[in-house]
């Protein structure tokens, strides 16, 4: 029963989120500053993962097709195909979760625990609106191109590894990269990560929100927003694979 009480009291707390905002002025300055904080800083760590990823994704599908009936081509289309089916979106939103997503946890969590938050209700602020809405809004508009971003370098780190190794030439590298495309896969790919974008912010920001207690409930609330908002990723990455590519 607890369970339902918990997403009874989320929905309850996305119906305040959504609420019309009073001032958009206030709203926009705020969403700026959670580009900055969710989407630009996160740039480097996605960058750094997603170059390494492609390495070594490259570099597996090489050795482990070495049946000279395979064509080479395949490592480069092995490696185009895992970053933008999977690991660009999945892998790099489960990271999203426990960057972002614990440090929205702890911003909410101490705002409730110095009564801060209580403080924006008493002047007439709907304080769920006012802290949530722009970090949904930010990481659902800028988290495509961090997806983007992350596709682009990992092709790149692939490609990298093929001049660092040879395992498979530059020129069946590149072909692999380019043979048959199917432009939908991206398409697929931003669906996924709006919807991982939206589970990232909220639940997190749930999970904070509520906290009660001092500094070590705070901690606890960050840790359980990562655990809850990786498990929900992975749900929802089984139904919409199953439902857009079934």
């Amino acid at each position: 029963m607890n369970v339902f009480f918990h997403i009874g009291r989320y929905f309850m707390l996305l119906f305040k989120v959504f609420a019309k905002p009073e001032k958009k002025k206030v709203y926009y300055k705020q969403f700026m500053i959670e580009i900055q904080n969710i989407g630009i800083n996160s740039i480097g760590i996605v960058v750094i993962i997603s170059t390494f990823i492609g390495a070594v994704i490259t570099l597996q599908t090489a050795y482990n097709t070495e049946n000279p009936f395979l064509p080479k081509y395949l490592i480069g289309l092995g490696c185009r195909d895992s970053l933008i089916l999977e690991f660009s979106s999945t892998m790099i939103a489960l990271i999203l979760a426990g960057k972002v997503g614990s440090s929205i946890a702890s911003e909410l969590g101490t705002m409730r625990v110095t009564e801060q938050i209580d403080a924006l209700e008493i002047m007439g602020v709907n304080s769920a609106s006012f802290l949530i809405l722009p970090k949904i809004l930010a990481a659902v508009i800028f988290n495509p191109l961090l997806t983007m971003i992350s596709i682009s370098v990992g092709v790149f780190g692939g490609w990298l590894a093929v001049l660092a190794t040879g395992v498979v030439s530059s020129e069946d590298f590149i072909y692999g990269i380019q043979y048959a495309f199917i432009p939908f896969y991206i398409t697929y790919a931003m669906i996924k990560t709006v919807f991982f974008a939206f589970i990232i912010t909220s639940v997190s920001s749930y999970h904070g929100y509520f906290v009660s207690g001092g500094s070590l409930e705070v901690g606890k609330s960050s840790t359980r927003a990562v655990v809850y908002s990786s498990i929900v990723i992975l749900l929802f990455n089984v139904i919409l694979t199953q439902l857009l590519l079934s």
